[in-house]
C-alpha cells in the first residue's frame, strides 16, 4: 500500500471512529439518569476508548452492500457494546482480574465489582435493544438474522463458550487445533458477526458471495487474536493500554507459546493473505475489508 493510500484509509478509520463514538454518545444513558453511577460507569467504560475494529468491520463490509450510513452506524455500536461488555466481564476478579483497560483503570477498579457486573448485562441488553428497535435491513426477515447472528456470537456457541474454554484453558497445553477452537469463539465469533451485520445492512447478496465474506471475517478473526498473542509479548503496557505480558503471567496458551513468535507472525501473514483472497470475486467496493485486514495484521497496538 502506498504512502498515500495509507494516509487515506487512516482518515476514513479516522471518521469512521468519530461517527461512532457520537452514536455511542448518543444510544448510552446519560449519567444524569437515575441510576446515576450505573449509567455513569457504562459511560466510563465504552467512551472515549479502543480502536472500533468491530465497528470500522460493519461498516467496511457495509460497503459492498451499499449499506446506508443511518443503519451501519447502529450496527456498528450495537457490536462495540457487545464488545465492550465482554471487556468489563473479562477484566473481573473471577475472570482475568486485570486492572488496566484502554489506558485507564477496569471498570470494577474504577467502580466496585458490582457495579462492572451490571455494566456488562446493562451493555448487552442494550446492544440487542437497538438492533430491535431500528430498522437495519431490508425485511423483516432479514433483521432478525441479524437479531439471532448477533445472539449466537455472545453465547455459549460464540464469545462466552470462547472465554469458557479459556478459563478451562489456563496452565494447560493445547494443540493448535484445540487453540483455534477457542479463539473462533471467544475473539472470531463477533469479528464475524461484525461483517454479515455491515452485509445485511445493504442489498441482498447470493449465498456464495456471503460464504466469501463469512470466510475473509474467520481468517482476518484469527489473525487479529494471533496479533494480539505476539503483541502481549512483545509491546509495552504504555502502547497496549492493557497490561503487557498478562498472558504468559497467567500460564494461558497462546499462539506465540504454542508456534514461537516466527511461526506466529508467519502464520497471521497466511491468514492475511487467505482473507484477500476470499474478497477475489468482489469488486473495489471491497477495498475497505481489504484494508482493514492489512491494518489488523500489521498495527503496533
Amino acid at each position: 500500500m502506498s504512502p498515500n493510500a495509507n494516509q487515506e484509509v487512516l482518515v476514513w478509520m479516522h471518521r469512521i471512529q468519530e461517527d461512532v463514538e457520537t452514536t455511542l454518545r448518543e444510544v448510552l444513558p446519560t449519567a444524569s439518569v437515575v441510576p446515576k453511577r450505573l449509567h455513569d460507569a457504562m459511560r466510563y467504560s465504552v467512551l472515549e476508548g479502543g480502536k472500533r475494529i468491530r465497528p470500522l468491520l460493519v461498516y467496511a463490509a457495509g460497503e459492498v452492500t451499499e449499506g446506508p450510513p443511518k443503519r451501519l452506524r447502529i450496527a456498528a455500536a450495537a457490536v462495540e457494546l457487545i464488545h465492550c461488555y465482554s471487556l468489563v466481564h473479562d477484566d473481573l476478579p473471577c475472570m482475568d482480574n486485570d486492572v488496566l483497560r484502554r489506558g485507564k483503570p477496569t471498570c470494577h477498579v474504577e467502580y466496585d465489582v458490582p457495579t462492572a457486573m451490571l455494566v456488562g448485562d446493562s451493555l448487552q441488553s442494550l446492544a440487542f435493544q437497538l438492533v430491535s428497535e431500528y430498522i437495519l435491513a431490508e425485511d423483516r426477515e432479514t433483521q432478525l438474522t441479524m437479531i439471532k447472528l448477533l445472539a449466537q456470537a455472545s453465547g455459549s456457541r460464540g464469545m462466552a463458550g470462547g472465554q469458557a474454554i479459556d478459563l478451562a484453558s489456563t496452565g494447560k497445553a493445547l494443540s493448535l487445533p484445540e487453540l483455534e477452537l477457542m479463539h473462533i469463539h471467544k475473539t472470531g465469533a463477533l469479528i464475524r458477526a461484525s461483517v454479515l451485520l455491515g452485509v445485511y445492512c445493504g442489498q441482498p447478496l447470493e449465498e456464495e458471495e456471503l460464504e466469501h465474506l463469512d470466510h475473509y471475517a474467520k481468517c482476518t478473526g484469527l489473525a487479529f487474536q494471533v496479533v494480539d498473542d505476539i503483541l502481549d509479548t512483545e509491546a509495552d503496557t504504555a502502547t497496549l493500554g492493557k497490561t503487557a505480558g498478562k498472558d504468559a503471567n497467567n500460564e494461558k496458551p497462546t499462539y506465540v507459546s504454542i508456534m514461537g513468535a516466527t511461526a506466529a507472525k508467519g502464520f497471521a501473514d497466511e491468514l492475511y493473505e487467505d482473507a484477500i483472497s476470499a474478497l477475489s470475486g468482489f469488486d473495489s467496493r471491497a477495498d475497505r475489508l481489504r484494508q482493514l485486514a492489512a491494518y489488523i495484521v500489521k498495527r503496533q497496538y
